[in-house]
């Protein structure tokens, strides 16, 4: 697995778990005192797509990862809890590193042989 998975996944975990934060704060708003209703509009539908996103970048990286379809569930399901992702991005950023270090070391020592045996048949 690629450092880059993991690192679309970290982004859009924090600006999705914000935007919901931010959301959250419009709606007391427009419904506790009936002002920011235009405001309100505008980030539901921008959280709405950034919350897409992140289902696409968080279904690659549990895949990648092979995690059961329960765990890749409540990782999809944390971006709609505000502060959920606070707490799962960094368990799963625990998780997956040793994955990506993993692959790192055997990725490079294929690409290596690969190389060199290209090499010397040439």
């Amino acid at each position: 697995m690629k450092q880059s998975v993991l690192t679309r996944y970290r982004v859009m975990a924090y600006v999705t778990a914000v935007m919901l934060l931010v959301l959250s704060t419009c709606m007391v708003f427009k419904y506790g005192f009936g002002k920011g209703e235009d405001l309100t509009f505008v980030v539901s539908q921008a959280h709405g797509l950034l919350y897409m996103v992140y289902l696409v970048v968080a279904f690659d990286l549990g895949q990648k990862a092979r995690w059961p379809f329960g765990k890749l569930l409540w990782i999809l399901v944390a971006g709609s809890i505000p502060f959920a992702a606070f707490f799962v991005e960094p368990k799963v950023v625990a998780e997956v590193k040793p994955l990506i270090a993993g692959d790192g070391e055997d990725g490079e020592g294929e690409g290596a042989q690969g190389a060199s045996g290209s090499l010397s048949k040439v």
